[in-house]
C-alpha cells in the first residue's frame, strides 16, 4: 500500500505519494480551486488519486504556529480532515508541517528555479516534505 501526503492551503492542495515500500515521497500535482465552494471538487480529486495509487492512509500537513500553538488555519485543517475521512473512508493523520514551505522554497532556490516560478511548485514540494517526514518517522519507529 501507499500513503498520500497533502499540503492544504486556502487556494491549493499540494499532493505527494509514497512509493510501495514507504521509503520515498514523490510529487503528484497541485489541485487549485478558485473558492471554498470548489472544496467538493478538491475532495473528489483527492479520492480519485487515493484510488488510483491504492492509498491506505492520508497524511495531512498540520500548520501549527512556530511556538507550537494552534491558530485559525489548524481549525480549517481539522475541518478538512473530517471531510477527507468522510469522502475517502481512509484514516487521515495530521502531521506537523512547520517550516515545510520554507524548506520547499530553499530547495527550489538551490535547484535554480526562478523566484517568479516558485509559486507554481511550492505546494507540491511542501507535500513531498510533509510526506517524507512522516515516512522517515515510520521507518525510525520500526528500527526501535
Amino acid at each position: 500500500m501507499r500513503i498520500l501526503g497533502l499540503d492544504f492551503g486556502s487556494k491549493t492542495v499540494g499532493v505527494a505519494v509514497s512509493d510501495g515500500l514507504l521509503l520515498t515521497a514523490q510529487g503528484v500535482e497541485i489541485i487549485r480551486r478558485k473558492s471554498q465552494s470548489k472544496l467538493r471538487q478538491t475532495l473528489a480529486r483527492i479520492k480519485e488519486l487515493a484510488d488510483e495509487y491504492e492509498v491506505d492512509t492520508i497524511v495531512l500537513g498540520y500548520p501549527k504556529n512556530m511556538n507550537g500553538t494552534e491558530g485559525e488555519r489548524c481549525e480549517k485543517t481539522k475541518e478538512f480532515k473530517g471531510m477527507l475521512e468522510n469522502r475517502t473512508g481512509l484514516p487521515v493523520v495530521l502531521w506537523d508541517e512547520r517550516l515545510t514551505t520554507v524548506a520547499a522554497d530553499r530547495s527550489m532556490m538551490e535547484t535554480g528555479i526562478r523566484r517568479e516560478n516558485r509559486k507554481n511548485y511550492v505546494d507540491e514540494i511542501a507535500a513531498i516534505f510533509i510526506l517524507q517526514g512522516y515516512l522517515d518517522y515510520l521507518h525510525n519507529q520500526k528500527e526501535k
